[in-house]
């Protein structure tokens, strides 16, 4: 049997079709609209875009000027990208994005200092139960005071629930819900354009997060939202967002310090 590729290799193989100026993949109108809901105003505020792939999260954020952006991916073609799309607002010509390449599964590798709002947009699904509490653990203890950390994980259940074809899912290979925590399923998920991207998810339950964010140091109660396809999506594309109509496709977290 073939090893499956590492993370960053796979990233780094297929950074080009990542690449986008304007929403284009299923999550880009399932997901990371409701994110930047969330976060309101950031007018300069430090900001960590942990697994910030080729950035995008980080130029929407551009028109509420943040004081600093400070994106991490594991994968070097990634985060070239993301300098090459930031331009003008690059940090290195005096904007506020800046990005380097750095494995979070290792915890010393978060950003040096504090910030006030953090971010994690489908970074958890890479990494191991562990790796993840340690995330979470280092982000409470760096954050500032009254600040947040919003992040989205593909709905555990989503695997078990879709089928396995467009715009977006996960193959758990005869794994049960239950019994997969830390087992790597592989997946896919679409662009409107027709490109597929691969994509995959260390299985963690429900009660899985919530363990961690506890051993993690996190007390207050979290906002929780389970996110899908809507109506506006429907009208828009029917038959592209259609055949996940009333799945469960991602969760949205966010904590507060």
């Amino acid at each position: 049997m073939t090893k499956p590729a590492s993370t960053e290799q796979l990233y780094d193989r297929h950074a080009g079709v990542w690449n986008r100026q304007e929403p284009v993949l299923l999550s880009d109108y399932t997901a990371r609209p409701r994110v930047l809901e969330r976060l309101g105003p950031v007018d300069g505020l430090t900001i960590w875009d942990l697994g910030c792939g080729e950035g995008f999260m980080g130029r929407q954020l551009l028109g509420h000027r943040p004081a600093l952006v400070e994106g991490i991916d594991l994968s070097a073609a990634m985060v070239q990208a993301a300098r090459d799309q930031a331009g003008d607002a690059a940090f290195e010509r005096g904007g506020p994005l800046r990005y380097r390449v750095g494995d979070l599964a290792q915890a010393e590798q978060l950003p040096e200092g504090r910030c006030d709002l953090a971010i994690a947009v489908f970074l958890f699904n890479y990494l191991s139960l562990d790796a993840t509490t340690a995330v979470l653990r280092n982000v409470h203890q760096r954050l500032n005071p009254g600040g947040r950390f919003l992040f989205t994980v593909p709905h555990p259940s989503l695997a078990f629930l879709c089928a396995q074809e467009p715009p977006f899912f996960f193959d758990p290979a005869g794994q049960t819900y239950l019994q997969a925590t830390d087992q790597q399923f592989e997946g896919m998920i679409w662009r409107r354009d027709g490109a597929s991207n691969p994509v995959r998810s260390v299985h963690k339950t429900l009660a899985d997060y919530v363990a961690a964010l506890h051993q993690a140091g996190w007390t207050l109660l979290p906002h929780v939202e389970e996110l899908g396809v809507s109506e506006a999506h429907l009208a828009l594309d029917p038959q592209f967002f259609g055949p996940l109509e009333g799945l469960p496709l991602h969760l949205l977290f966010e904590l507060k310090r």
